[in-house]
């Protein structure tokens, strides 16, 4: 007779993120700091504040349009709040009577 045996993990055993990650998530899902520059080769770089040092600044993408480059800033703000939604532990979708 064969047994399989598996392992699962539960929210409480995966690997939680740090409170200075959640803090860098929390800086980075405010649309305050950030902001789009110009390069000299016409293109458009969305950079965000560094939570450390507030006056450097630290580049994310590069697009060809303004419309592109907000996008991308909108995109990325979504993305944070969403990893902030989980912090407090998985998001109960359905229960069952």
């Amino acid at each position: 007779m064969t047994f399989l045996y598996t392992r699962t993990n539960t929210w409480s055993s995966a690997p939680q993120p740090t409170e200075d990650t959640i803090k860098a998530w929390k800086h980075i899902s405010q649309k305050k700091n950030w902001r789009i520059v110009q390069l000299p080769n016409g293109f458009l770089q969305t950079e965000y504040r560094d939570i450390d040092d507030p006056e450097k600044w630290i580049d994310v993408t590069r697009r060809e349009t303004i419309g592109g480059a907000e996008q991308a800033i909108d995109s990325s703000i979504e993305h944070y709040a969403k990893k902030l939604e989980f912090t407090n532990g998985p998001k109960v979708v359905k229960t069952f009577e």
